[in-house]
């Protein structure tokens, strides 16, 4: 079965590298689904998306990923995010604390902050 190779890199630190069957990420123009042999494209990532790489052994490494892009090319994937944090280590109870104190307030950074907590939910497989 071909493979993609795939890089997911936050800021701080490079967080998974490996061979994938697929790459699934919610970009500003909707979801993406990436697959080997996919058309070079590049894509900004949406705040509060979550990302899931379907591994070559079929397991789903998912990652709630903030800001940054996601390009294709020949080479594979790569996922440049501003912040990212895998599933597991996502606190629910801390992510739905902070919606509750985002929701409702326009502000500009609420808002922002709101999107965050429901893409780590989504991405902890929470509803938000």
């Amino acid at each position: 079965m071909a493979t993609l190779q795939v890089e997911l890199v936050a800021v701080e630190r490079r967080l998974w590298s490996g061979e994938a069957r697929m790459v699934i990420a919610r970009t500003t123009e909707g979801e993406l689904g990436v697959l080997p042999g996919h058309a070079p494209l590049l894509g900004q990532l949406a705040e509060g998306g979550v990302v899931t790489i379907r591994t070559e052994s079929g397991e789903d490494v998912v990652v709630a990923a903030h800001g940054g892009f996601l390009s294709v090319t020949e080479r594979g994937v790569s996922i440049l995010a501003e912040t990212a944090e895998f599933s597991g280590d996502i606190d629910v109870e801390r992510a739905r604390e902070a919606l509750r104190r985002a929701e409702g307030d326009d502000d500009p950074e609420a808002v922002a902050a709101a999107r965050r907590a429901i893409g780590r939910l989504r991405a902890a497989g929470q509803d938000a």
